[in-house]
C-alpha cells in the first residue's frame, strides 16, 4: 500500500509542479522573445526531457554492468514511443473531456505540426536501422543525431508564429500581484518546477519497478511498457494542462518537440557508449512507434485532423502491449 500511495503522491506532485513549470516557461519565453510556438517545442521540451536524457546518458556511460546500459537503450527506444501514442492520445482525451468538440479546434499551424513529424520519423528511421547494423564508424554518428538537434532548435527559435498578437499570459505563480514578473523569480519558478519534477519522475519509476512484480509482472515487461509512460509523465502532464487552459497549439508543440529531442540526444548517448543493438521488444516498440506517426502524418496532410482521429492514437500503445505477448510468452 505504500508502494501504491506513493505512486498517487508522487503522480500528484508531477502535475502540481508542471503546472508552476508551465506558467513559468511561458514567461521565459516572452523574455526571450521566442515565438509562442516555440516555448513548447524547445524551452518547454528541454526542460521536461533534459533529466530524462542525462538519467540515459549516465546509464549509457557510467552503468556497471550491459544490463544497466541496456536500460539506457530501452529509454531511448520507450519515450518516443510513449510520447507517439501516449502523449498525443491523451490530448485527444482531454479535448473530448472538456467538451470543445462542438466549436471549431484551434490546432495551430497543422503544416508545421506535419514538417515535425516529418523531421522526427526520418530521424527515428535511421536511428532503429543503425540498431540491427554494426560498422566501424556507427559510434561517430552520434554527433550527427547533436547536430540534427542543434539544427532543429535554431529552426525553431528563429521562426515567427503566424499569430503575431501575443497571448495573455497568467501572473507568475511567484509574484502573483506583479503584471510583469522579475526576470529572476521567473528563472527561479523554472528551475525549481524542474527540480520537483525530476525527483518526482524518478520516485514514480523506482515505484513501478516495485509494483509491477507485485502485479506478476516480470521486471522486463515494466520497464518496456510501465516506465515509458512514466518517464514521459511530465510531457503528458503539461499537454493536459495546456489543453485545460485552451492553448491546445502549445499543448501539440510541446509533444512533437519533446519526440525530436527523445529521437536525438538520448540516441546520441546510446551510439557513443553502446554497441546500439536492438532486441525484438525494442525492435517492435520502433515499429509502432513509427506506424503511429505515419497514422498521424496522413491525418495532418488529408486535412483530417480531428479530436476523436487524435485520441486514436493513443490505441498504437495497446497494440505495442498486443505485440509484446508473444515475446514473452
Amino acid at each position: 500500500m505504500i508502494h501504491f500511495a506513493l505512486l498517487i503522491g508522487c503522480a500528484v506532485a508531477i502535475y502540481l509542479s508542471c503546472e508552476w513549470f508551465v506558467n513559468a516557461v511561458e514567461w521565459l519565453g516572452r523574455r526571450l522573445k521566442v515565438g509562442t510556438v516555440a516555448v513548447g517545442t524547445v524551452l518547454a521540451a528541454i526542460g521536461t526531457a533534459l533529466p530524462e536524457s542525462v538519467v540515459t546518458f549516465v546509464a549509457v556511460a557510467f552503468g556497471d554492468t550491459p544490463e544497466q546500459r541496456d536500460l539506457g537503450v530501452g529509454a531511448a527506444m520507450g519515450g518516443p514511443l510513449a510520447l507517439a501514442t501516449v502523449a498525443y492520445g491523451v490530448i485527444g482525451w482531454s479535448l473530448l473531456a472538456s467538451r470543445r468538440r462542438g466549436a471549431p479546434q484551434d490546432w495551430g499551424d497543422v503544416d508545421k505540426l506535419a514538417k515535425d513529424q516529418t523531421w522526427f520519423i526520418a530521424v527515428f528511421a535511421v536511428k532503429v536501422g543503425l540498431g540491427v547494423v554494426a560498422f566501424a564508424i556507427k559510434p561517430w554518428l552520434g554527433f550527427l543525431f547533436f547536430a540534427v538537434y542543434a539544427a532543429y532548435c535554431v529552426r525553431e527559435m528563429r521562426r515567427q508564429d503566424s499569430d503575431s498578437g501575443e497571448d495573455e499570459l497568467a501572473p507568475l505563480k511567484l509574484q502573483r500581484r506583479r503584471a510583469t514578473p522579475a526576470t529572476w523569480a521567473v528563472v527561479a519558478q523554472t528551475l525549481g518546477a524542474l527540480a520537483v519534477i525530476f525527483a518526482a519522475s524518478r520516485l514514480f519509476v523506482l515505484q513501478l519497478d516495485a509494483v509491477g512484480p507485485m502485479l506478476g509482472l516480470p521486471a522486463t515487461l515494466t520497464a518496456l511498457l510501465l516506465a515509458p509512460i512514466a518517464t514521459e509523465l511530465p510531457e503528458i502532464m503539461n499537454a493536459v494542462i495546456w489543453v485545460r487552459q485552451g492553448k491546445t497549439k502549445l499543448a501539440l508543440a510541446n509533444v512533437s518537440g519533446s519526440m525530436m529531442i527523445q529521437a536525438t540526444v538520448p540516441s546520441g548517448f546510446g551510439l557513443l557508449f553502446t554497441p546500439w543493438r536492438l532486441d525484438s521488444p525494442l525492435l517492435i516498440a520502433g515499429g509502432v512507434t513509427m506506424l503511429a506517426v505515419v497514422y498521424l502524418l496522413i491525418t495532418l496532410r488529408s486535412g483530417r485532423l480531428s479530436v476523436r482521429r487524435l485520441s486514436i492514437v493513443g490505441a498504437f500503445y495497446g497494440l505495442f502491449a498486443v505485440a509484446l505477448v508473444p515475446v514473452f510468452s
